[in-house]
């Protein structure tokens, strides 16, 4: 994904905390090239640690992490590159 603007839903918006927005944008662009227009992130609670689960399918991409958080959320997520822009949701929005 180049640099081009990013845009979120109202269900990230409301949902997601800036901090964890802030970081899956910095998962994607740490991503080795090419890259999938399809990004997919599952977030559960593990304690007090944030569990993200980073995956993609062409090509297989898989990457996990475990962050400090001060209310971790289960959540899955999807950020969708269309060439000109791209657009982090809800799963359930999609």
């Amino acid at each position: 994904m180049a640099k081009q603007q990013r845009y979120l839903t109202c269900g990230v918006d409301s949902t997601i905390p800036l901090e964890l927005q802030l970081f899956l944008w910095e998962c994607v662009e740490r991503m080795p090239a090419p890259k999938d227009y399809l990004q997919v992130f599952e977030l559960k609670p593990v304690g007090s640690l944030q569990s993200i689960t980073h995956s993609s399918e062409e090509p297989e991409y898989h990457m996990e992490y475990l962050l400090p958080m001060d209310t971790p959320i289960k959540e899955k997520l999807y950020i969708i590159d269309d060439g000109d822009h791209s657009t982090m949701l809800l799963a359930n929005e999609y």
